[in-house]
């Protein structure tokens, strides 16, 4: 398989059915932290639903609709980045992240991000990727600050989570704004 470096003994690489065993160890370790904002350990509940859930986005892949990496850290699973929307003929996507507790607070999801956005924007022409975040959600708010998005509002209780309704924040870039902030380093 094919991996892509992002230091510090992590890489980032594609995640797919095959794996579903790796995926749901993974979620298990760190099913609590993710569920915070994201639905993601709801829907990574059992071997089953793992490896379905890991073909809906095969298919999101094979359609030009979506695509999933896995972050591994001295090779094992510990997140991943997505694109949970991709629209080509719209230009437009929509970015997202998970990551298990060991894990945080080493840039691992900035890098992965640095990399999917570059080739959405430079190899498939998007013009906005998108980043939608709950307001409480601080650590996800700062990798989109560190990416150079700019927050343009929120949903109010547009998303209904566990029972509850939240308000999700709308961040995004757009392709000038992000050529202009990778040539400035």
């Amino acid at each position: 398989m094919f991996a892509i470096p992002l230091g510090d003994g992590a890489e980032l690489g594609p995640l797919e059915p095959w794996q579903a065993e790796e995926l749901l160890a993974h979620m298990d370790r760190g099913r609590e932290h993710i569920g915070r904002y994201v639905g993601l350990p709801d829907a990574v509940a059992d071997l089953e639903s793992a490896r379905a859930w890991l073909r809906s986005y095969a298919d999101k892949a094979a359609a030009d609709t979506g695509r999933l990496y896995g972050i591994r850290l001295d090779g094992r699973l510990v997140g991943g980045v997505l694109f949970r929307v991709f629209d080509a003929e719209q230009g437009t996507c929509e970015a997202g992240c998970w990551l298990e507790p060991a894990a945080t607070g080493r840039g691992l999801v900035t890098r992965a991000l640095r990399v999917i956005i570059d080739w959405a924007v430079e190899e498939r022409g998007m013009h906005r990727v998108e980043w939608m975040v709950a307001p409480e959600n601080k650590p996800s708010i700062s990798v989109a600050e560190r990416l150079g998005m700019v927050r343009e509002g929120v949903l109010r209780e547009n998303s209904p989570y566990r029972g509850v309704r939240q308000d999700t924040e709308v961040w995004a870039v757009l392709a000038p704004e992000w050529r202009a902030a990778r040539a400035a380093g």
